[in-house]
């Protein structure tokens, strides 16, 4: 299996890191507590985070970016 390959348990990790309300803050406000601390965690403590760059290519703390 490659490294590069997307697992059913890294979308579902994903998922929870896309309903978590720190996270969500975070993405939406792009300023204050929430994230800083997504912003400082994401790579070294929570798993969700991680897969959540997995999945979507992006850290968790960035902004989701509409189309449109």
């Amino acid at each position: 299996m490659s490294n590069n390959s997307i697992t059913d348990r890294d979308r579902n990790m994903a998922k929870r890191c896309v309903e978590c309300p720190v996270c969500n803050q975070a993405r939406k406000k792009q300023e204050g507590f929430a994230f800083w601390f997504v912003k400082n965690i994401e790579d070294g403590l929570c798993p969700y985070c991680k897969a959540y760059e997995r999945v979507y290519g992006r850290k968790a703390h960035e902004p989701v970016q509409v189309d449109g």
